[in-house]
């Protein structure tokens, strides 16, 4: 029989003291499509509260400028470029603007629109406007920003996915193929630019109450907006909507240095839809 060793008593390790996580921006110039509202407002409200500068990328400027201008406000630092991500020769001018003047440390990945529709009633062109925001968007942006973040020693990546990526959703099929090539893309990226110390996750979020939403429904289902909202409630687990601050939140978790260890990573902020429902 083996003998057991012992613990020695008097053997003492060096434990390293647990450093303080704040989560904190400070001084980093973060570049967020689509942040004239919903999901994205609430980032650069959250990262700007944090520290960072803020650089809001949007196809509606009148209000990417008065996001921009309330950050700045309320003491932040924060300002508007007009950008269409599906047009990639308005992105590259878009962020040229801003190389000019500064390093760009972190791209937050969110311009997004939605589709209602099986394969059998979606158009070719409703498949090709949801492919060219959604897909080639995300795309776009990165491929103005990386080599970028690589002449600068590095960077952060966040994309905005969705639940509908891995899961099967009814009346969703061009929106789920965007969102699966969105996951697939921050997979390839983190893994291609691991030597050039860019991290790149992803966060696909389940039902987020946002004006976005508002409107969607509001277009789908005329007269039954009520009836709708309390369907989408109940189809979470937790009983309600996230709230666009919560996904911020975790967003600032991904973006900040207490997640420099965390890189090709699909996060779910679901309210329990994919593990809890039955």
């Amino acid at each position: 029989m083996k003998a057991q060793r012992v613990p020695d008593s008097n053997l003492k390790v060096a434990v390293k003291p647990t450093p303080a996580t704040t989560f904190r921006l400070d001084g980093k110039v973060v570049a967020v499509t689509g942040g004239a509202s919903g999901i994205g407002q609430a980032i650069a409200e959250c990262f700007a509260a944090n520290g960072a500068q803020i650089r809001i990328l949007d196809i509606d400027v009148r209000h990417g400028e008065t996001v921009a201008r309330e950050i700045v406000e309320g003491g932040g630092n924060a300002s508007a470029i007009g950008c269409d991500v599906a047009d990639q020769a308005g992105v590259a001018r878009a962020f040229q603007e801003v190389f000019r003047n500064e390093r760009v440390d972190i791209l937050v990945n969110n311009a997004g629109i939605a589709h209602v529709g099986k394969l059998e009633n979606t158009s070719e062109e409703d498949f090709d406007n949801v492919f060219s925001v959604n897909v080639k968007g995300i795309y776009n942006c990165m491929h103005a920003c990386i080599p970028h973040m690589k002449e600068s020693g590095g960077g952060v990546i966040l994309n905005m996915a969705s639940i509908a990526a891995t899961s099967g959703l009814a009346d969703r099929f061009a929106y789920s193929m965007s969102k699966g090539a969105v996951v697939a893309m921050t997979y390839s990226v983190a893994k291609d630019y691991l030597a050039a110390n860019i991290r790149c996750n992803c966060i696909s979020p389940a039902r987020v109450h946002t004006p976005f939403v508002e409107g969607f429904v509001r277009k789908n289902y005329p007269g039954r907006e009520a009836e709708m909202f309390e369907k989408l409630s109940e189809s979470q687990p937790i009983g309600r909507m996230a709230d666009p601050h919560e996904v911020a939140t975790l967003a600032l978790f991904l973006c900040s240095d207490e997640a420099a260890f965390i890189t090709g990573v699909d996060y779910p902020i679901d309210g329990g839809y994919f593990k809890l429902r039955g």
